[in-house]
């Protein structure tokens, strides 16, 4: 047998007994009468669960689950210890369910105080006329013996278990020597697109500033209005400093040329020198 399949089936065996001992916790253990001292007999039958027999039973039961769910991913040195706790945990569950079928009047016991108010294992033994077991406290032992039995084959068959499959594998670099034309394209490509990538980046800086110095402004504007200021104030000024730049440049500009004029007019009316 392929160790996929020991896995599958030694993971199949451990969460059928884990679901076993969980299911027999939730049903009747005990059918319980008490004696009535009127009629010297017992009195109706008082159904005693799982849960009041032996509470301990759903913790180890679903302590077994949450093994079955370790073993599918752990490695071969945590199975090995993962397997020894299993085999503990198979072994109290059936100590759990043989203590309470061996000792039934102890295990009704919370049930005879809860019907009729006496306490103490003395006075609850003498009220109980009889116990009569269900089938699921032996269910709860079947459950445990498949646990341990899934622990010893994991000890002994762990180690044939395939590893658990990644979804995600590690990326390889291929030798230089393997494929030299095929890497040495690969490396063009990815300059190419680390230039087009530096570029793109360039191009969206001064979109990203522009948009941040307009929030900066806006933020601005919200203060100022906070304090009681009128924003545009500062808005006309800086548009009528910006106006009265542009027209002292365009003076200037003005001027330069006029100069340029009257130095080339100068130059075509001057006469030329005599040649000796």
């Amino acid at each position: 047998m392929s160790g996929s399949r020991l896995k599958s089936l030694t993971l199949l065996v451990a969460l059928v007994g884990a679901g076993l001992a969980l299911l027999s916790w939730s049903q009747t253990w005990f059918e319980l009468r008490i004696s009535d001292p009127v009629t010297q007999g017992g009195g109706d039958p008082i159904e005693v669960g799982g849960g009041i027999a032996s509470p301990a039973l759903a913790a180890l039961g679903l302590a077994g689950l949450a093994l079955v769910a370790a073993l599918a991913i752990a490695g071969p040195f945590i199975r090995v210890v993962l397997a020894v706790i299993q085999v503990l945990l198979g072994g109290s569950i059936v100590l759990a369910s043989a203590i309470a079928l061996g000792d039934p009047v102890k295990a009704v016991a919370p049930a005879v105080t809860d019907a009729t108010g006496v306490a103490g294992s003395e006075p609850t033994a003498a009220l109980v006329a009889s116990v009569d077991p269900t089938a699921w406290p032996w269910v709860a032992v079947a459950g445990g013996v498949l646990v341990v039995l899934a622990g010893l084959a994991t000890l002994v068959t762990g180690g044939r278990w395939p590893g658990s499959s990644r979804r995600y594998s590690t990326t390889r670099l291929a030798e230089a020597d393997a494929g030299g034309g095929a890497g040495a394209g690969a490396v063009a490509g990815v300059d190419d697109t680390d230039e087009v990538a530096a570029s793109d980046a360039e191009h969206a800086l001064p979109e990203t500033d522009a948009r941040r110095r307009a929030s900066d402004r806006a933020v601005d504007a919200w203060d100022e209005l906070s304090r009681g200021d009128d924003p545009t104030d500062d808005l006309d000024d800086d548009v009528d400093e910006d106006s009265a730049d542009d027209a002292a440049d365009g003076a200037d500009a003005v001027a330069d040329r006029t100069s340029g004029a009257d130095t080339a007019r100068d130059g075509r009316e001057s006469p030329t020198e005599p040649s000796r």
